[in-house]
């Protein structure tokens, strides 16, 4: 029994004993047991409690038979204000096991085999004042284990091989700001914490916050592409779709909580479609591998998209990408061309449409542009099939060429996010692994290798507060990964999966009353949609 244990047990006792001649409670007092007029000490295995007195006061029972404390053992003891366990072989407290003490004072669970408490155990002591958990077999205490406890003067936690992990985070929360002395004692775990007092411990050191998405909707068609857009303060997703031919733009259905389809624009063989909003109007660009490219408009909300013009025919020939960008105030496209007799072209507003500004990179088969700021200007970095990618500049009203990845061969695709200041680059590569680099002021500088088999994308994503970059697969599931502020480095977060994503070629996010959405578009297979779950490891 530990000394305070001990010490105030002995107080009680002659406080509630003095001057009275022994005699056994109202009832009959257990063979096991040694009583006063308001008090019990038991050792061994009583009837409990149907054999004591309502109006006992105290009650230590000392190795006694017991292998759990259920809900509502204590019932008919309603006035005890005093106690004590210890040295049993109970190792399970249940919820509501003290209920009924509403005037318990003191209670003292100490040297034990308890190895789980349930979260209510505790429910109802409104009066007390004293708890001992010591030298018991406790690694953690549930949350809120505490709650409703606002008598607390001392509690006693020592003894206990506690693990040092999340589990404990809220017991480090709570300490500060309860007013009573709290003994803790020292962590049991994990290995680089053992032997250290749970008191020196910094809450702001524990990481106990993570993110899982989990399968929400599928979208029959398989797709190429996935952009979302806002109009008129809705979100927006539009789907390139090419064997159904047509640009899919969805919706969130409010009664149903689920996406639905809005309009679908006829776009045979399509591989993107980009859209654009100014006002009140909406554009959205078609890019496709025969037929031509074509603009879609709508003038106003309430009306539907009409094609109102064919783009550059002559010089998309094998569209392969289509990436928005402002320029000197105005918005453009530009679409990486894939075929040796095309040019990457970039499309800038003239009036009521979209008319060639650049040609880019001929004949170097571009199979992906990607529009980002440096250094305050405005750059474009082509990837191809036939050299490393490209940065250009935005300089004298027209694109010139900057500088070339070094270390970064056959690159299919290249996407950018910035954190803490900086700029990262994610470098898809089907063979070998994928790159992620981040800008040095003059050029992208090697940061990360990731083993990638079969990637044809792989997408930073600004989900809510989390910065995530998503590496599909062809042959395998698509990873998630997580941006590390402290490390500066993307680290696995989980597997999306199974089923695997068939053939992933895009990744995009929405936010939507209040819930966040991630679309996965496939080219072998239906496009899934995940929502993201914030998950408390403390809990």
């Amino acid at each position: 029994m530990g000394g305070a244990g001990i010490l105030l047990l002995l107080l009680l006792l002659a406080e509630v004993g003095a001057g009275a001649a022994w005699r056994p409670p109202k009832g009959k007092c257990p063979l096991s047991c040694s009583c006063s007029k308001d008090s019990a000490l038991c050792e061994g295995s009583p009837d409990l409690p149907e054999s004591f007195s309502p109006t006992l006061l105290s009650l230590s029972l000392v190795r006694i038979g017991v292998t759990q404390l259920k809900a509502g053992g204590f019932l008919r003891v309603p006035s005890l204000h005093l106690l004590l366990f210890t040295f049993n072989s109970f190792s399970v407290i249940e919820d509501d096991a003290f209920a009924g003490l509403s005037h318990l004072q003191y209670l003292f669970i100490e040297d034990n085999k308890i190895g789980s408490i349930s979260k209510n155990a505790l429910r109802g002591l409104r009066s007390l004042t004293h708890l001992s958990l010591a030298n018991n077999h406790l690694e953690a205490l549930p949350r809120f284990l505490f709650r409703g406890l606002e008598t607390l003067t001392h509690v006693d936690l020592r003894g206990n091989p506690f693990q040092c992990d999340c589990r404990v985070l809220w017991l480090l929360q709570w300490i500060p700001s309860v007013n009573a002395s709290v003994g803790t004692g020292a962590c049991a775990g994990p290995t680089a914490l053992a032997h250290m007092q749970l008191r020196l411990l910094n809450p702001k050191t524990f990481k106990c916050r993570t993110i899982e998405l989990s399968r929400f909707q599928t979208v029959g068609e398989s797709a190429l592409g996935v952009e979302p857009f806002s109009y008129q303060g809705e979100p927006h997703m539009v789907l390139a779709q090419p064997f159904a031919g047509r640009c899919l733009i969805l919706s969130w259905d409010y009664g149903l909580q689920r996406f639905r389809l809005e309009e679908e624009l006829s776009a045979p063989s399509v591989v993107s479609c980009k859209p654009l909003v100014l006002g009140l109007r909406l554009f959205v660009l078609a890019a496709r591998l025969w037929g031509g490219s074509q603009l879609w408009a709508r003038p106003g909300p309430g009306l539907r998209l009409a094609p109102t013009q064919a783009l550059a025919p002559k010089r998309l020939l094998r569209p392969n990408d289509a990436e928005l960008l402002w320029l000197d105030g105005q918005p453009c496209f530009v679409v990486a061309d894939a075929s040796k007799a095309g040019s990457t072209t970039l499309l800038c507003r003239d009036g009521p449409g979209f008319y060639p500004r650049q040609s880019l990179h001929a004949w170097h088969r571009d199979t992906d542009a990607e529009a980002l700021e440096l250094d305050g200007r405005p750059h474009l970095l082509l990837a191809s099939a036939s050299q490393r990618p490209v940065l250009f500049h935005w300089f004298g009203g027209r694109f010139e060429r900057r500088t070339d990845i070094p270390e970064a061969e056959d690159v299919y695709a290249t996407r950018h996010f910035q954190a803490s200041g900086d700029v990262f680059l994610c470098l898809t590569r089907y063979i070998g692994d994928s790159l992620v680099m981040r800008w040095d002021g003059s050029m992208f500088r090697l940061l990360q290798q990731l083993p990638s088999r079969g990637a044809h994308v792989f997408q930073p994503l600004l989900i809510a507060r989390d910065q995530l970059a998503i590496l599909g697969s062809d042959f395998a599931f698509s990873q998630v990964f997580h941006l590390e502020p402290d490390k500066g480095l993307l680290e696995p977060l989980q597997e999306l999966g199974p089923p695997a994503l068939v053939a992933p070629r895009a990744f995009a996010h929405i936010a939507m009353a209040g819930r966040h959405f991630l679309f996965a578009a496939c080219f072998k297979g239906p496009t899934q949609i995940y929502q993201l779950h914030e998950l408390d490891l403390s809990a």
